[in-house]
């Protein structure tokens, strides 16, 4: 098996070398056939895998040794459980439908470019370079057994997605977008790192088996800079680390900005890669983080917040891309909440839900952005739904599911994690309750207005004052709609949507081997006092009386209260959002303004780093070094003028010199006498 395990990762990275180094050879067909192909083997080796794994088979071996020293090993290893088994599954079939979406997609990309630029020529097969590797480097996070592993991982893919994000390289935003991804995550980086190195410190090793089987030990020491306990100081390091990656308060700024990329990348990296990686680290060290209270307390709360402030901006973005972007943010925040109420396997169970209805909601809205000419503006959207029958039901589906009503996916995931959350007994649970319970309603009101606003209601891109909006080509105005209909996608879009849309409803089915079967077994530890998931199992009894239990729950009518009131707002009154903006214009502006984070972060960071900057050389270049410089240099100057007046060449003058002198010295001498 491990040659089988060998080729899960290198498949994808092989087809990544051949499109990205052979462009010029194998065109365009041979870039998305060789890494299509590459992704196929490892979804199908994947598959194998886990059926393996079902059938009680793990394996935890280093491959090679990178290097030694001092007696710390960095090994390169594969760790393959039921964890690692379900997130590649879900990494692989995710990219693959994103691969072969991104055919239709990026088709006529070379139109996006300046005429004759070589980048533009062979963009479609960088992008399927790109997309490649990407899936390579989050399948070797996933099964990783070491943190160095992870680490490489870790760093891959937030190296391709600033490739991804600033793809269209002449587009301002889009780079402006990647560098902004860049830096927040080098910030959750930096706490990633210390507690890697705290663990590596009192360790003595970056082997996950060993660590964890010194968690207990490693709980009695006390750091000796902090104060702290080792153990919660290494937690919130990791922590922190995945408040980067998963875009968690108050390092959330980086994902509604990545948008500015294509719009396969934004189902890649938003719905099943990137953002989850965190959600699966902090599972994977579970074993350490059940040992100390203080961290599982810091990140539910974390967690509650970005639940419900990220959802209630999306109820004010209009473009069709934002929205889903920050419902994302919101359902990571769930996912975040069951981490810290120590329900690992329901974050893992609602990842991989979120996956697929969040990967449909996301290349739904690719779908109605090439229908609509590149046009991302709901407000110059509408009555979509007769012109675009297959992205419809998909994006319906998805919405559906991300307001979490049965039987669709996202109501088994969201449940539990509510119940899981309400159940804990983890210092801020409660407050964490009601975010939860209120973001609900907003997910619901959130989730129907992108479905109403885009796809029912009045043709308003008839008279959109020609059709110009926000593009997705480098922010030139996209074509008049008035002379073009909306059309379905071609069926190389439409097919992914349907695959990805099936699992959107059926994979919530599964709850009960997930989450109440033993299905992770020793891959996920939950110390004995954290009871909340044993008294979820206690209280589970299938899923037709989860279902049937479930509308009966505070939850299900707020999603339903949501939904009516968009449905109220949009459909039946399409007046009154207008007349509601106007009425909350101040909190309607702390939320189009997204709580100044963005500004503040512009002013502080961005503007403090300018400032400081034209201190340094205000104060250090121009003062000091050239002062010293051109100072020294005046001196010198100085000096010769004053030595000039003595060597004019006049004889009497010189003899004065001599007399002044001889006087000088004779008192200088009588002095000392």
């Amino acid at each position: 098996m491990k040659a089988l395990y060998l080729i899960i990762p290198f498949a994808p990275l092989v087809g990544a070398i051949i499109a990205g180094f052979c462009a010029r050879m194998i065109g365009r067909v041979g870039a998305h056939s060789v890494t299509i192909l590459g992704v196929t083997v490892s979804l199908i080796c994947s598959l194998l895998v886990f059926q393996d794994v079902m059938a009680g088979n793990t394996f935890n071996g280093a491959l090679y040794t990178w290097l030694e020293s001092g007696g710390l090993k960095m090994e390169i290893g594969f760790l393959i459980d039921p964890l690692t088994a379900v997130m590649m599954i879900v990494v692989t079939f995710v990219s693959l439908m994103v691969h072969i979406y991104t055919i239709g997609y990026m088709a006529h990309d070379e139109d996006n470019w300046p005429e004759n630029s070589l980048a533009g020529k062979y963009s479609y097969q960088r992008f399927f370079s790109y997309i490649s590797l990407f899936t390579f480097s989050m399948l070797m996070l996933v099964m990783s057994n070491n943190f160095v592993q992870l680490f490489f991982g870790w760093e891959a893919v937030g190296l391709v997605s600033y490739l991804l994000i600033g793809f269209w390289a002449t587009r301002p935003t889009a780079i402006y977008a990647n560098l902004k991804a860049f830096l927040v995550n080098r910030v959750g980086d930096f706490g990633f790192l210390l507690g890697i190195g705290l663990i590596a410190t009192y360790a003595g090793s970056l082997d996950y088996a060993v660590v964890f089987g010194k968690a207990k030990e490693l709980a009695t020491v006390i750091e000796p800079v902090t104060g702290w306990p080792l153990i919660t100081a290494a937690c919130i390091g990791l922590f922190i680390g995945a408040m980067g990656k998963s875009a968690q308060f108050p390092l959330h700024v980086w994902l509604p900005d990545s948008m500015e990329g294509p719009t396969p990348i934004s189902a890649l990296i938003h719905a099943a890669t990137m953002v989850t990686a965190g959600i699966f680290m902090v599972s994977r060290m579970s074993p350490l983080f059940e040992l100390s209270e203080t961290a599982l307390s810091f990140v539910i709360v974390i967690g509650a917040i970005t639940t419900l402030f990220m959802a209630l901006i999306a109820i004010v973005q209009t473009d069709i891309k934002r929205v889903v972007a920050y419902s994302t943010l919101s359902q990571l925040g769930y996912m975040t909440m069951a981490l810290g109420a120590s329900a690992y396997s329901v974050a893992i169970f609602h990842l991989m839900t979120h996956a697929f209805f969040k990967a449909v909601l996301f290349l739904g809205a690719g779908s109605v952005i090439i229908a609509m000419h590149h046009e991302q503006d709901m407000r110059r959207m509408g009555g979509l739904r007769k012109y675009m029958p297959i992205t419809y039901l998909t994006v319906l589906i998805g919405a559906i599911a991300n307001a979490g009503l049965p039987p669709f996916a996202g109501f088994f995931s969201k449940d539990s994690i509510i119940e899981a959350v309400h159940l804990a007994n983890i210092p801020g649970a409660s407050f964490a309750y009601v975010c939860a319970l209120a973001a609900v309603f907003i997910g619901g009101l959130y989730s129907f207005r992108l479905v109403f606003f885009a796809f029912h209601g009045e043709e308003r891109f008839r008279h959109a004052g020609g059709g110009l909006g926000h593009c997705e080509d480098h922010g030139q105005h996209a074509p008049s709609h008035d002379s073009h209909e909306p059309h379905e996608s071609p069926a190389v879009v439409t097919l992914p949507l349907i695959l990805l849309a099936i699992p959107a409803v059926v994979s919530g089915w599964f709850i009960g081997p997930m989450l109440f079967g033993g299905w992770f077994g020793d891959a996920i530890v939950i110390a004995p006092e954290h009871t909340a998931l044993a008294q979820m199992k206690e209280s589970f009894h299938g899923v037709i009386a989860m279902m049937a239990h479930g509308v009966t729950t505070l939850p299900f009518w707020l999603a339903i209260s949501g939904a009516a009131t968009a449905w109220f707002l949009y459909i039946k009154r399409p007046d009154l959002p207008a007349v509601i903006r106007q009425k909350l214009a101040f909190p309607v502006m702390i939320l189009e303004n997204k709580y100044g984070f963005d500004a503040f972060n512009d002013w502080f960071f961005a503007g403090g780093a300018r400032r400081l900057g034209y201190g340094l050389w205000r104060g250090g270049d121009q003062i000091m070094i050239d002062g010293a410089v051109n100072g020294s240099a005046r001196m010198i100057g100085w000096l010769a003028s004053v030595v000039r007046l003595f060597q004019s060449g006049h004889l009497y003058q010189y003899a004065f010199s001599m007399i002044i002198g001889v006087f000088v010295l004779l008192t200088l001498w009588l002095g000392i006498a």
